[in-house]
């Protein structure tokens, strides 16, 4: 994906004057509403309705998610309720890339334009997808995983879940970038830690339990999972470096263990703008206005010798806070 968020940007902000006599309604549809990553895309949403507001364009922001991120049944029902709700948009994180290829589908016939965030979905009726370059992510990690083991060692992927398009991406990009390390040894690449960090840490002590005394390193694609893992390798007494482990995303448990040395990198995505990007390119369709299909976000690799940098400690910690009310 090239990177058009800065033009995006220019381009929403451009239309906000003559939004002032109208007024609208978008559902931020996340696939989960406890973990901190989607706390940020919540952020960022809010974000964009305040500064549409500072310019006098009428906006209400609706959020609601599944509780769990493997309940595709409720995000389908949330969908189409905003649907029947007849919302001007809805800005949506699927579950999964097929199963809410209908409810998109649906939302569209109905006059209901979505913007997918995060995740990618398998249908042409979403107006433009605003996410993470997530292969590039996994290559991140991939690379610098292999490179921290000086090229040689046996790694474990612990995949996320069947039918998440975003984590999947990652995956294929951390096999992507192990092909060119002819003596890394993938070990177990067939498990996956499952929507809960409850399910991840069990995933993780079954995985260490087969494999604990001989693994290298370690990938994760999400937060759940990395923290899982991270807590699992400290029980058998493997952490802090013993074996490298690579995370995603920004947690503050995991931004912790970064530090504590018992994670060795983590690849970071910037929800909070994903958050902000989703709405205000869905305002500047609802405003006649052309927007991109393909919208990069970005993706940076945090380590705890760059952490400190301004660019990455504004990406660990985003200033939830300052637009949510907790």
């Amino acid at each position: 994906m090239k990177s058009l968020a800065g033009l995006a940007l220019a381009a929403v902000l451009s239309f906000a004057a003559s939004a002032a006599d109208k007024s609208y309604t978008i559902a931020v549809v996340p696939k989960g509403t406890t973990h901190e990553f989607w706390k940020s895309i919540h952020a960022g949403a809010v974000k964009a309705e305040q500064e549409l507001a500072a310019k006098g364009v009428k906006l209400k922001l609706f959020w609601k998610g599944p509780l769990r991120e493997d309940d595709r049944d409720q995000q389908i029902q949330v969908v189409e309720n905003f649907t029947a709700r007849k919302v001007s948009g809805i800005v949506l994180a699927p579950l999964d890339s097929q199963a809410l290829v209908a409810p998109v589908a649906t939302a569209a016939q109905a006059g209901v334009p979505t913007v997918v965030i995060d995740s990618d979905l398998k249908s042409d009726k979403q107006l433009s997808f605003v996410a993470t370059d997530n292969f590039k992510g996994g290559q991140l990690g991939g690379e610098f995983l292999a490179k921290s083991l000086g090229g040689k060692g046996k790694v474990i992927l612990l995949r996320y879940q069947v039918g998440s398009a975003s984590t999947e991406a990652r995956e294929a990009g951390f096999l992507d970038a192990l092909k060119k390390f002819p003596d890394i040894q993938l070990i177990s690449s067939d498990q996956h830690a499952g929507a809960t960090r409850e399910l991840a840490y069990q995933a993780s002590q079954n995985l260490l339990n087969r494999f604990g005394r001989e693994v290298n390193g370690i990938f994760c694609p999400n937060e759940t999972a990395t923290i899982a893992m991270t807590k699992a390798l400290r029980d058998i007494g493997r952490a802090g470096g013993q074996v490298k482990l690579v995370g995603f995303d920004s947690g503050t448990q995991s931004v912790l263990d970064l530090k504590n040395g018992d994670v060795q990198a983590l690849v970071v995505q910037d929800p909070l703008k994903m958050g902000y990007l989703g709405v205000m390119t869905l305002m500047q369709h609802l405003e006649g206005k052309p927007v991109e299909k393909r919208i990069d976000t970005g993706v940076s690799l945090v380590t705890k010798a760059n952490m400190s940098e301004p660019e990455m400690a504004a990406l660990l910690a985003p200033p939830i806070a300052k637009y949510l009310k907790e």
